[in-house]
């Protein structure tokens, strides 16, 4: 609670009067008021930490055909460089927590033709991790392939839920910062219909005990 004081000076004006015949003593001087001296001592301001996520800015992401073979055809890009930052002490994070950035794809649709249609599951990713200041208890997600296998021997559910990034349950561990990416690769049929298709990916920060 702040407490305000307010001091007025209040000036005297002092009559010396003479009387005839008669000496009279002048005022006494009264001796010099000592200071007080005032001292604060004002702390940092601290702020709770938190955990955040952030995508570096982009243009969206256009797939450019590439590896197409006979048993697909294949459009690659990059996705933008995700960034984590978790700026809280370990304190602030209860025990056993951890998070994940997951990624989900909506269906992919044509602009000439709502009706002609790409799902999901065609899409899949190859999460890389590309920086961490962390003690290593953050790592990318696993790779996942189009429901048209692309030979690796990675899932084949598409990109419907999938991690990104995730960190362990040690939460002195986790505090730092990440970055990652992922190639991206939509393998469709070979008999795909022409046309200007247009998909969202969703990236979600989930923080979960």
């Amino acid at each position: 609670m702040r407490i305000n004081r307010t001091t007025q000076v209040v000036a005297a004006s002092v009559l010396g009067l003479a009387l005839a015949g008669a000496g009279l003593a002048g005022p006494a001087m009264a001796d010099d008021d000592p200071g007080i001296n005032v001292s604060v001592n004002i702390e940092p301001t601290t702020t709770p930490g938190q955990l955040s996520m952030t995508v570096a800015d982009n243009n969206g992401v256009s797939l450019q055909e590439n590896g197409s073979d006979a048993a697909a055809r294949q459009f690659t890009g990059t996705l933008p460089t995700v960034t984590v930052t978790d700026t809280r002490s370990p304190e602030e994070i209860p025990d056993g927590e951890y998070w994940a950035v997951v990624g989900q794809a909506s269906q992919f649709v044509a602009t000439d033709d709502p009706a002609k249609t790409i799902g999901p599951e065609f899409l899949g990713w190859k999460p890389r991790l590309l920086s961490d200041s962390s003690t290593g208890a953050v790592s990318a997600g696993e790779p996942v392939s189009s429901v048209i296998s692309d030979g690796t021997g990675a899932p084949e559910v598409g990109l419907e839920g999938q991690e990104l990034l995730v960190s362990t349950a040690n939460s002195a561990d986790e505090i730092g910062t990440s970055q990652v990416n992922a190639d991206l690769a939509l393998r469709t049929p070979v008999d795909v219909a022409a046309g200007e298709y247009h998909s969202t990916l969703t990236l979600s920060l989930f923080n979960q005990s």
